[in-house]
């Protein structure tokens, strides 16, 4: 790991008790995706396993693509309201944004071969939404999916260890 990447703050390491499979840094055998800032933009790199891929071996899977985009989309929500409100990702009152709309636009194959990467751009900001655009590219710099997620800000009850529905011991 490089300098800068040990300097780097990742917005999944301040959200404490995130057990999503995506971004969830709570959760052993999820994706565990980490996303930064880059400038105005939310950077995420992801090294998709062989168990990551679709029906061609060397193509990765459309339902991880999503699960990518999704995690990145949202946690970049999350992101941008903490620094609206002038805080560091994690401090004080929980912030959490969930899914409302999600549109992967499939460009072409993607191959499995090294690291995607997912770049964010928050386009629309409202008090509790925002919509965010994601491009997702190859390894090799190649632009294989864009896409679009509408994120709507959830109260505390979504951060409750027991569940949302309290059906977790």
């Amino acid at each position: 790991m490089s300098q800068s990447e040990l300097k780097r703050t990742y917005f999944q390491d301040g959200l404490h008790d995130n057990h999503c499979y995506g971004c969830g840094a709570w959760n052993d055998k999820g994706l565990r995706i980490k996303s930064y800032w880059d400038g105005d933009e939310a950077v995420c790199t992801f090294q998709p396993e062989p168990h990551h891929t679709a029906m061609p071996p060397d193509v990765m899977n459309g339902g991880t693509i999503a699960a990518v985009i999704d995690c990145h989309s949202v946690c970049t929500s999350i992101a941008e309201a903490y620094k609206t409100e002038g805080r560091d990702i994690g401090d004080g009152k929980k912030i959490w944004y969930a899914t409302a709309s999600l549109t992967v636009n499939y460009r072409k194959p993607t191959p499995i071969d090294g690291p995607v990467t997912a770049r964010a751009r928050l386009t629309e900001k409202a008090n509790n939404k925002s919509l965010v655009c994601v491009d997702l590219f190859s390894s090799q710099g190649v632009l294989t999916c864009d896409a679009t997620v509408l994120s709507l800000r959830v109260p505390d009850k979504w951060t409750d260890p027991t569940g949302l529905f309290g059906n977790i011991n």
